[in-house]
């Protein structure tokens, strides 16, 4: 039975529809696109439904190589929020966010951070100490809550529940990393990615290039490595995700040390896969190296 609406009716359902669409458009899920991977998924666990989160760089990517595509400046023309890891290490970064047009909100999630040096040069793998992790968990926290003030209590809660597992994790790989003989603590990599996680739980990592993939390794510095791995007592060598692993599997055939498995240092992997979350990719990272460095009677 359809029932007849009088003009005046008619007048106040029309006035109300731009209140309504604003109110809409206000709870809508915010569109946050992150740099690489790692970001992405911190921002999806920090903001839940709050957040429609995209990325740049996906699993299993190097963004030390990444190049942007029209595909890419368009995704990020629609965002309201960009999340960046900065201290250099989205060299392209700012070439896309002008071809896109972006004006809106960047968020840098190691503000906050005193990184490591290098020369002249910072090293932007902060990611890789999960006590820094936790400052890029509160400024993606902040960011989210800034532009979403309606969703500020579930997203303080998300942000608070995931700094505690990420503190968990940190206590907890220091305690069984604790137990590898502080002479056995030799790591070698491909790219010198791993720096915070050594100097967080007291291991040395090798790796014969730099912080940046851009660049093959020398015949040089591999040569070089090879000779101070040959001298020295290393239990494990790693391939990682984002790398041709042929590099490490010759350097492995040369020092006779075996290769322990793969690391995970700029990019997670599939979704649903061990290191698919970035405290999945901790605890894999973790789990492996233990594994590896532990006394052959212990294992």
């Amino acid at each position: 039975m359809k029932f007849p609406i009088s003009r005046r009716q008619a007048c106040l359902a029309l006035g109300a529809l731009p209140l309504a669409l604003q109110a809409q458009s206000t709870t809508a899920a915010l569109r946050v696109v992150a740099s690489f991977s790692l970001l992405a998924d911190m921002a999806s666990q920090v903001g839940g439904e709050a957040v429609q989160v995209t990325t740049l760089v996906g699993a299993d990517a190097d963004a030390h190589v990444f190049t942007p595509t029209p595909v890419h400046a368009q995704r990020l023309a629609q965002a309201d929020l960009v999340i960046v890891n900065g201290l250099g290490f989205e060299g392209w970064l700012d070439r896309l966010v002008r071809a896109a047009g972006y004006r809106g909100p960047v968020v840098v999630a190691t503000a906050g951070i005193t990184p490591r040096q290098g020369g002249r040069h910072a090293d932007p793998h902060a990611w890789q100490s999960l006590v820094h992790a936790q400052r890029y968990v509160e400024n993606i926290r902040a960011a989210i809550v800034q532009l979403r003030p309606e969703a500020a209590a579930q997203v303080n809660a998300r942000a608070a529940d995931y700094t505690r597992e990420l503190a968990a994790l940190d206590s907890s790989i220091r305690t069984r990393l604790a137990t590898v003989p502080a002479e056995d603590r030799n790591v070698v990599t491909s790219h010198d990615a791993f720096g915070y996680f050594a100097e967080a739980y007291g291991l040395r990592f090798r790796a014969a290039q730099g912080w940046n993939t851009a660049s093959e390794a020398s015949a040089a510095d591999v040569a070089k490595l090879v000779r101070q791995l040959k001298a020295q007592r290393v239990r494990a060598l790693f391939v990682e995700n984002i790398n041709d692993p042929r590099l490490i599997e010759r350097i492995a055939q040369e020092t006779g040390a075996r290769v322990g498995g793969t690391l995970y240092s700029d990019a997670l992997s599939a979704p649903g896969t061990p290191a698919g979350t970035y405290l999945g990719m901790m605890a894999h990272n973790a789990d492996s190296l233990l594994a590896a460095l532990q006394p052959a009677a212990a294992r």
